[in-house]
């Protein structure tokens, strides 16, 4: 039995969630799809899809098997381009996580560049702030910021983010200007939590080599970048923030830093990746882009 176009017809099916347009991607006929799945699913002793009239839908099981096969026929692929040279025929997938703005801002719009490079790449990027599992999830590297976790995961340090407290221009016309830490008892601050349920920090700052904190008044609580941006623009109060993120708003005047003397250390910037085995050609050919755009930003 061919082991590996069984594999493709399911892949197919379960992205397409029908087996009729499966079938018509992949110029075969419908019974040969279905018949291919079926023995699939016997040969591994577990049901894959829920089949009704109406759609096909993985299974608890397919879905495990599903996230193991397209990272089995992504290895495929890039196994048999191993000895081609032009970098246009390198395919695969790669999923990624970064930081919600710094996806926003940065990658996504140069991403272009790199589709051009490698077309036969396809990119799954998770724009999200909360810290994902690498190996559980199936996420070939991530970039993150921040002290990072003893772990059996390589990194690689892309840079330093500079971080800013600010403020709206509307909000600092409504309250003032704070010029010191005793100002802060007349200002809000914009809570940040990785989670709903954990405890804010307050305003935190570098007192020689410690860190204090200072609990302020708040009006709101987020637990995403884009809306602790969206919050501070709108003039709910104060944030510390990357200033990578912010640039476009500080040089328009909508946000302004403030307490310029009180930031926080610069945040390093790494990207990360499993130590499970070797890197494939088309996770590497994306990290050295990547690190590439970045790295000029975080100097």
């Amino acid at each position: 039995m061919d082991r590996i176009q069984p594999l493709r017809a399911f892949a197919r099916v379960a992205e397409m969630r029908s087996f009729t347009r499966a079938a018509e991607s992949l110029g075969l006929p419908k019974a040969s799809v279905s018949a291919q799945v079926q023995e699939l699913e016997t040969e591994i002793g577990a049901r894959l899809l829920h089949r009704t009239t109406r759609q096909v839908q993985l299974t608890q099981d397919g879905l495990s098997f599903y996230e193991r096969t397209k990272d089995l026929l992504a290895d495929l692929e890039d196994l048999t381009t191993t000895f081609k040279a032009e970098a246009s025929q390198i395919a695969g997938r790669v999923r990624v996580g970064m930081p919600s703005r710094m996806a926003r801002f940065e990658v996504v719009p140069r991403l272009p560049e790199f589709i051009q490079a490698y077309p036969h790449i396809q990119i799954e990027l998770g724009a999200t702030d909360r810290r994902v599992d690498l190996v559980h999830e199936g996420y070939d590297c991530v970039i993150r910021g921040g002290k990072l976790p003893d772990s059996s995961l390589i990194a690689r340090k892309v840079g330093e983010a500079r971080i800013v407290n600010v403020a709206s221009a509307t909000y600092l016309a409504k309250h003032g200007t704070p010029k010191s830490i005793k100002d802060l008892e007349h200002h809000y601050l914009i809570e940040y939590v990785p989670a709903f349920g954990e405890r804010a920090l307050g305003f935190e700052f570098l007192e020689g080599d410690k860190y204090r904190s200072v609990k302020m008044k708040s009006y709101v609580t987020v637990d995403s970048a884009e809306a602790y941006a969206s919050a501070c623009e709108a003039g709910l109060g104060i944030i510390q923030s990357p200033a990578r993120s912010l640039e476009e708003a500080l040089r328009a005047g909508t946000l302004v830093q403030i307490l310029p003397k009180l930031n926080l250390e610069p945040l390093p910037v790494y990207v990360l990746y499993p130590h499970r085995r070797n890197l494939s050609r088309r996770v590497r050919v994306f990290i050295e882009w990547v690190e590439g755009i970045l790295s000029p930003n975080y100097r």
